[in-house]
């Protein structure tokens, strides 16, 4: 079985530092993760590798996942446009139905409450549907959903970024743990259904 992919876009870091902790919540379900980025759109079509950081995720990376977290900054109620321009190349894994029977979860953050960010998180949903993933959301059994006064819906966790250095709170921490950890339950779950 692969490893799962924690995918995301972070300008300011606060998506980084959600990916993180899912990355831990994976990590303690003794299962394999692997954190990767996508680059800036730039006119030329070229990226350097970051020099510090997680590398840059290859359809390679995607297509041999066992399960995915994908996370972007909320930008006007949608995923940022690096991460949907990785996504829309994907359709070589679509047409091989690479991607069918895995689960997949979604990640986002903004700068304000209520700044769209279910939305956010729904419109990265859509192309993991169209991929024939398998969502794996936060039910209300984890507590923190019914604490939290930042982030955190059932849709996916979420973080209320006051500032580009504000600390994820207790209960998004919690609630991205759970995340990684039930995705992590999920790819087990999964893995054993054959396609047909």
């Amino acid at each position: 079985m692969g490893p799962i992919l924690v995918l995301y876009y972070s300008k300011h870091g606060s998506i980084k530092r959600l990916a993180d902790a899912i990355a831990q919540g994976v990590q303690s379900s003794e299962h394999q993760v692997m954190v990767r980025t996508v680059p800036e759109i730039s006119s030329n079509g070229t990226a350097d590798e970051p020099t510090n950081g997680p590398p840059y995720v290859t359809l390679s990376d995607l297509e041999n996942c066992s399960g995915l977290a994908l996370g972007s900054p909320t930008y006007f109620g949608n995923m940022a446009a690096p991460l949907k321009h990785f996504l829309d190349s994907s359709t070589a894994q679509w047409l091989k139905g690479a991607l069918i029977n895995k689960p997949a979860c979604v990640f986002t953050s903004s700068s304000s409450m209520h700044g769209g960010q279910e939305t956010t998180l729904l419109s990265m949903m859509l192309p993991l549907l169209h991929h024939g993933m398998v969502i794996c959301g936060l039910p209300y059994s984890e507590p923190e959903l019914h604490a939290t006064t930042s982030g955190g819906t059932p849709y996916g966790v979420s973080h209320h970024a006051v500032n580009t250095q504000s600390a994820l709170s207790k209960e998004e921490k919690a609630l991205c743990v759970a995340q990684g950890k039930r995705l992590a339950h999920m790819a087990q779950a999964l893995c054993s259904i054959k396609q047909d």
